[in-house]
């Protein structure tokens, strides 16, 4: 009897050490990258394309993914608020803090790249905001011609179970200046390699240029890595930004929304989110779903 009692207490406490181990080596990461489009716009005061039609489908949309991490892009007044009611258990940052203007009504080119990330299963560690400029920490400053300030935010989480730590990163690039696009990922690229080659970071944006783009080859060459493309191949998928127009998936296109990651972090699986229910599409873009695991 002492015998068996001992082998129970021995296999117990193996069982017990490997846990933890396991627990890490299981441990995924479902992040979704949504343009969520700027409310107030006078194109879209028609059925189906107005913020208040389409805010639930957007919510839902996103939601059904279940996923951990949420990047937005175009946030303003109205649908911050609408989301951090709406995204029960998630904890939002990123757009309270320094604005591009006065106003807190209507669209006046304030748009920000807000987080939200699951409150039950990650512990916040620390947060930042810059903007895209040679003036990083000046509110609204614009450089190499861009049409629209532009920022970046960030999230530093552990993961409560595992005790992983990682960052997530929202980013909208210029929509019109070659120029803007590349400097400011080129600044991105400069920030994010302060952090150690180990060290597991996310990156979700609109990027508003294409795979063949510097901005894409510029983030390849600095070692990060699209989830898309490592799931996939070097195919192109088609347009993700598509205007509320019928399916364009399988006309010619590009996406020009991207999940990147950096260090140890393997991609298991990456998709275009193209849901519209009852004829009604969330955003003018597609949003992106990836499925991720720290490999360190």
């Amino acid at each position: 009897m002492n015998r068996l009692i001992k082998t129970i207490v021995a296999l117990a406490a193996i069982f017990t050490a490997l846990v933890p181990s396991f627990a890490k080596k299981q441990a995924t990461h479902k992040v979704i990258t949504a343009n969520v489009r700027i409310t107030g716009l006078e194109a879209d005061e028609v059925p189906g394309l107005r913020w208040d039609d389409r805010k639930e489908i957007c919510k839902n949309v996103i939601l059904a993914g279940k996923p951990d991490l949420i990047c937005l892009q175009e946030v303003i007044y109205d649908s911050w608020n609408y989301f951090k009611k709406e995204f029960k258990g998630y904890q939002g940052f990123g757009f309270e803090g320094p604005e591009m203007d006065p106003w807190t009504e209507g669209y006046h080119f304030i748009g920000k790249n807000c987080i939200f990330y699951k409150k039950s299963r990650y512990e916040f560690v620390s947060a930042g905001s810059y903007w895209l400029s040679e003036d990083p920490v000046i509110a609204g400053s614009i450089s190499w011609n861009s049409a629209r300030a532009r920022h970046c935010n960030w999230l530093r989480l552990r993961d409560k179970k595992t005790g992983e730590e990682f960052r997530v990163i929202s980013i909208h690039l210029d929509h019109i200046s070659d120029e803007a696009r590349q400097e400011q990922t080129k600044f991105f690229i400069k920030e994010a390699a302060q952090y150690q080659e180990d060290f597991p970071q996310i990156l979700c944006g609109d990027f508003n240029s294409g795979r063949k783009n510097l901005p894409y080859q510029d983030l390849r060459a600095a070692g990060w890595i699209e989830t898309w493309e490592q799931v996939h191949g070097e195919i192109e998928y088609g347009f993700t930004a598509h205007g509320f127009k019928a399916d364009t998936k399988k006309k010619p296109g590009r996406r020009i929304d991207f999940i990147f990651t950096k260090g140890p972090v393997e991609t298991l699986s990456s998709e275009v989110i193209t849901d519209h229910p009852k004829g009604i599409y969330p955003s003018d873009h597609y949003f992106l779903i990836s499925e991720v695991k720290f490999t360190k």
